[in-house]
């Protein structure tokens, strides 16, 4: 339930408390998580030995996340057995995403022309866009498997969108190019990630929210990077 929670976008405060309720439904009153941004650490009593899993591959899927609490609050409620819970978690944890790639892509294009309205930029404006931000989005999924560093295929991607955005301006098309270039980066943001960066904090979970503040900030970094790069070539 925890590695699914974590992996998936939730908040570290939200995981062990949800993992903590799940053992006390399960009659054991004195378990102990601690749950960081890479890894989980539970223990069913204080003198019991330690659990730990691994998390090394984190996405966006609250989809996956709303499902796990359903099963935990029918755990709560005395609704499903062990066995029961487990093999709803493992068909959850291996079942596809809902949203295509295609999906996906289509949804960063339309997103980038409306962020790029949204931020009083005009029609004109919406299909450089457009264009830009899919191109970005298709450049993220592409470079991330290629390189398996986050932050170099968010960099290669924002050299893209402001290349895009740059070059289709001095086409003649779109009328403000900051406009575009803000509106076409919007589906690179970290937005969940720093979101759970600070509510995290809040609920004294200070390594993790530390932790995830500086993957967000890293991100933000490295997508100013790679547009001001573009600035300055053109």
């Amino acid at each position: 339930m925890g590695k699914i929670m974590q992996q998936n976008g939730a908040e570290t405060y939200r995981v062990e408390d949800t993992m903590t309720r799940i053992a006390q439904s399960f009659g054991r009153a004195e378990s102990q998580s601690y749950v960081t941004p890479t890894g989980i650490m539970f223990t069913i009593s204080p003198g019991a030995p330690a659990k730990l899993v691994r998390v090394s591959a984190r996405e966006t899927n609250l989809e996956k996340v709303n499902l796990a609490n359903n099963v935990s609050r029918k755990i709560a409620s005395g609704d499903l057995s062990t066995q029961v819970a487990y093999k709803e978690l493992r068909n959850i944890e291996t079942s596809p995403t809902d949203y295509s790639m295609l999906i996906q892509i289509i949804a960063a294009t339309l997103a980038s022309g409306f962020f790029t309205l949204m931020f009083q930029g005009s029609w004109y404006d919406f299909l450089p866009a457009c264009v830009a931000g899919g191109l970005g989005f298709i450049a993220l999924i592409n470079f991330i498997r290629l390189f398996e560093i986050k932050f170099v295929a968010e960099f290669i991607a924002s050299l893209l969108i402001g290349f895009t955005a740059f070059s289709l301006f001095s086409l003649g098309i779109g009328k403000e190019v900051d406009k575009v270039v803000v509106g076409s980066i919007m589906p690179l943001v970290p937005g969940l990630l720093i979101t759970n960066a600070v509510r995290d904090l809040m609920a004294g979970h200070l390594i993790s929210g530390l932790a995830k503040g500086a993957e967000a900030f890293l991100t933000a970094f490295a997508i100013g990077a790679g547009i001001a790069v573009m600035f300055a070539l053109f």
